[in-house]
């Protein structure tokens, strides 16, 4: 089974990543960007092949090592 876990950021912590991105996407000409947030992207393959529990497996590595749930959100697909 595949998944993919995407972290972003939560709303109000600072992301000096992604205002860099916004200035540089307006240095290269590009107009009307509002705002920039970056995150990260993992994509993991399981063994499991019951979907609840390949997610409890996935949210439990997201809060052991995955992601700072202190300052981060994350969201788990099953591909």
């Amino acid at each position: 089974m595949k998944a993919r876990v995407t972290v972003t950021l939560k709303n109000g912590v600072l992301d000096p990543q992604g205002k860099a991105i916004e200035g540089a996407l307006g240095a290269l000409g590009f107009d009307g960007i509002g705002s920039v947030r970056q995150g990260k992207v993992i994509d993991i393959e399981l063994g499991e092949t019951d979907k609840a529990a390949a997610e409890a497996k996935l949210s439990d590595m997201c809060e052991k090592l995955l992601a700072n749930t202190v300052i981060e959100n994350y969201h788990i697909d099953i591909l």
